[in-house]
């Protein structure tokens, strides 16, 4: 399977004075650990997560008046649409990070998470089966 079969279209983005409040209202609402961060000055896409937010709220800082800017990653990975999973889950691995983001051709066109890897390997026939004790539902 190839990053395209697993990858989320519909992209969330958010820009970089948002709150982090308001970013993790809008992560919440969509149901997604991630957003994209468009910055206008064109210093490139750059993405917030669930786990920047946990840091922030973790280290006290203040959801209402901490900007997003200030802590999301500029340095993001792009995958592109042709990339298998495989290539796409070592590049999450070595990087230690669990999103990247979709381009073709200049263009983003989705974010592919590690969940969204795991879905479709399982989907495709686990390896292994889940025993009864784990599975939900």
């Amino acid at each position: 399977m190839q990053v395209r079969d697993g990858m989320t279209p519909l992209v969330l983005s958010i820009g970089p004075s948002h709150t982090l409040r308001a970013a993790a209202r809008l992560m919440s609402q969509r149901g997604v650990g991630a957003a994209i961060v468009i910055d206008p000055d064109g210093h490139g896409p750059g993405i917030v997560t669930e786990r920047d937010l946990l840091n922030a709220v973790g280290a006290d800082q203040d959801p209402d008046r901490e900007l997003v800017a200030d802590h999301l990653t500029r340095e993001v990975v792009l995958a592109a649409p042709g990339w298998s999973l495989e290539e796409a889950a070592v590049a999450m691995i070595q990087g230690g990070f669990r999103h990247l983001l979709v381009v073709e051709r200049g263009e983003m066109t989705g974010i592919l998470s590690l969940r969204d890897v795991v879905r479709c390997w399982t989907s495709d026939g686990a390896i292994c089966p889940v025993p009864e004790t784990v599975a939900v539902g």
